[in-house]
């Protein structure tokens, strides 16, 4: 079979390569991949690869050879799936608890867009707490993760504030009912939560835009630059804040995954799909990913499924 593995080069970051078709674990179905979503943390992880590293985290497809262990779907059923490495592929073996069946109604394209940015979101939300009625600032959402809070916190009933430096990202997230900055010192808090993404002088920024004894939950680092906190800064500003380290990995992942198709499937979630293209692109895709040059999530198809 055919399989997407890196190259090293910041131009072309991956190449195809003939492999063999991979093994299944008795706890993992065999998936035929129809589509696939690279991550733009996944495009960082290709500038230097560590040996062995198979990329791809977001697949959808069909089982073409259920669990031996008789766990999850069976042959035949289309599903989207979450394993930790070796989507890009065109089989690739998932553990059955990080898979989730999907109805008719939402096709591969929209199914691969949804695992780690939508993952993350809802994972991010339910540490976050109850939001109804209470004042959130998003900081980095240009990306899908930002997309999904946005309008998953609205919904909840949260008044959000979310940064984007991208002015057509920004009327996507208006149109979702957020109120849009394009610079974190320019929201207007104080709030109850903030969001926090790019860390660098943004983290530092937000905190001081807080509610006393509000919650900083801390995901991210776009800017790829460390933070740096003055205690003489913070002096004057908002009292007993807490700030919560979050990372949202930790199978199983299979019942998130289910809420998030559930949400598609209602109507209260819409995958914003910035370009879809043969997975021959998918070096130039990586690389325009990178550089923010395309809005929303990236699918790439293998020429398999609908």
């Amino acid at each position: 079979m055919q399989r997407l593995i890196p190259t090293g080069e910041a131009t072309r970051p991956v190449a195809f390569a003939e492999v063999p078709q991979p093994a299944p674990e008795p706890d993992e179905a065999l998936i035929k991949v129809e589509a696939f979503a690279p991550n733009r943390g996944e495009t960082f992880l290709l500038e230097h690869p560590r040996p062995g590293h198979l990329p791809g985290k977001d697949i959808a497809g069909l089982v073409v050879q259920a669990a031996a262990d008789g766990s999850g779907p069976g042959v035949g059923t289309r599903v989207v799936g979450h394993p930790a490495q070796g989507g890009w592929a065109e089989y690739a073996a998932v553990p059955t608890h990080s898979l989730a069946v999907l109805p008719d109604s939402i096709d591969s394209v929209r199914a691969a867009a949804l695992p780690l940015a939508g993952i993350t979101a809802l994972r991010l939300l339910r540490t976050a707490g109850s939001l109804a009625g209470r004042r959130v600032l998003l900081t980095g959402a240009s990306g899908g993760v930002g997309h999904y809070v946005t309008e998953l916190a609205v919904g909840a009933g949260a008044e959000l504030t979310a940064v984007t430096a991208t002015p057509v990202r920004g009327e996507r997230l208006a149109e979702l009912g957020a109120q849009v900055v394009h610079d974190v010192a320019a929201a207007q808090g104080p709030f109850d939560i903030v969001l926090e993404s790019t860390g660098g002088s943004g983290l530092p920024t937000a905190l001081l835009k807080m509610r006393p004894g509000g919650t900083l939950v801390w995901f991210g680092q776009a800017s790829r630059t460390p933070v740096t906190l003055d205690f003489f800064q913070l002096l004057g500003g908002p009292e007993r804040v807490t700030i919560r380290h979050f990372h949202y990995a930790g199978a199983p992942y299979g019942s998130d995954l289910a809420a998030l198709v559930r949400l598609v499937e209602q109507g209260r979630l819409h995958p914003e799909i910035g370009r879809t293209a043969n997975w021959a692109e998918t070096a130039d895709t990586l690389v325009d990913l990178q550089e923010r040059r395309i809005r929303g999530k990236a699918v790439l198809l293998t020429g398999e499924g609908r």
